[in-house]
């Protein structure tokens, strides 16, 4: 009997301690998120609201990482695609190799300013290519940005398209891109992110990035002349696994989207709100800066990329069409 009590007792207290006060003390859900930007980025800044809001909302649990741990953007959505991790915050280059309509969102020159940005990804181009983007396992949640992408390099001064000749130049792993420079006379070198290093030894001349992009990562200390070129507009797609998000009871899905639309929003408003004293800094540190390049010159050049082959097939020409029109 003295040895039943004691088990009885042992049982209990064992139990008590897995309940807790509350009822039953289930972990919580773990949300992994990758991208491959150091903490204050742009993709960061979104990636922590989301953590922030969704956190406070629910019982879920968003595990960033960020810096690359977890390898390039190409391969962060290779591992998306296999759930093993759920979430991304990645560039809209990279995506082309999935699912190539979504080239169009960098199609050269094709946003005069973020208001015309915003009216086309937030309205039904933009929700298209969220919905195409299922076709490659991910669930297209918003668009959060990186902003206007612009041309730094160590040579020489850049202000007309001539003056681009040659330059050996980093581009996201995107066919968009390196055609794109290609056709801008530079020597496109497809590479991951980061980049200081080879800018420092010289394996490339060049780079493209918003901004934000620059000042974060200090290219100035490796890089003399800033060219505002706005040659692209560069968004974030933020995707979850499709097959993942479609498993979670309806209102875990509507609280996920909607923590990751704030998030996005939240962000480009933290970006277009800093950008211009990011410039002040570029300046403050040194670089040259041309501010009114030769842009005519820029577009005369790529406006054959249109009939190139990346953006050729029904899919890729019917949503530019609705993009270009959406953008007038």
């Amino acid at each position: 009997m003295q040895r039943l009590v004691i088990l009885v007792v042992v049982v209990v207290t064992l139990f008590l301690m897995h309940v807790g006060p509350a009822g039953p003390a289930f972990a919580k859900e773990v949300i992994k998120l990758g991208l491959v930007t150091i903490p204050g980025s742009a993709q960061n800044i979104c990636a922590e609201k989301f953590k922030e809001l969704l956190e406070s909302r629910s019982d879920y649990e968003v595990k960033i990482y960020h810096s690359a741990t977890l390898g390039t953007e190409t391969e962060i959505l290779q591992q998306i695609q296999m759930n093993s991790i759920q979430m991304g915050v990645i560039t809209d280059g990279p995506f082309d190799v999935f699912v190539p309509e979504a080239r169009v969102v960098g199609y050269p020159f094709l946003f005069a300013d973020y208001q015309q940005v915003d009216k086309v990804l937030d309205g039904p181009p933009g929700q298209e290519l969220l919905a195409r983007l299922e076709r490659a396992g991910f669930k297209g949640l918003a668009f959060s940005e990186n902003g206007f992408r612009n041309l730094t390099n160590n040579k020489r001064p850049v202000h007309t398209v001539d003056d681009v000749a040659g330059l050996k130049i980093r581009v996201m792993e995107s066919a968009l891109h390196k055609e794109l420079w290609r056709l801008l006379g530079a020597n496109p070198t497809p590479m991951g992110w980061p980049i200081f290093t080879e800018l420092q030894q010289g394996t490339i001349d060049a780079q493209e990035n918003p901004l934000s992009v620059i000042a974060n990562y200090r290219l100035n200390e490796v890089q003399k002349y800033l060219t505002l070129t706005a040659h692209v507009y560069s968004a974030h797609i933020d995707v979850v696994n499709l097959k993942w998000f479609q498993g979670l009871p309806a209102a875990d899905q509507e609280l996920i989207s909607k923590c990751m639309r704030e998030a996005a929003a939240y962000q480009r408003n933290w970006n277009r709100t800093n950008e211009a004293g990011f410039l002040a800094k570029l300046k403050e540190a040194g670089m040259t800066v041309d501010e009114h390049p030769d842009l005519a010159s820029f577009r005369s050049k790529v406006a054959p990329i249109k009939n190139m082959e990346i953006f050729q097939g029904q899919q890729v020409q019917d949503l530019l069409q609705m993009f270009l029109k959406a953008a007038q």
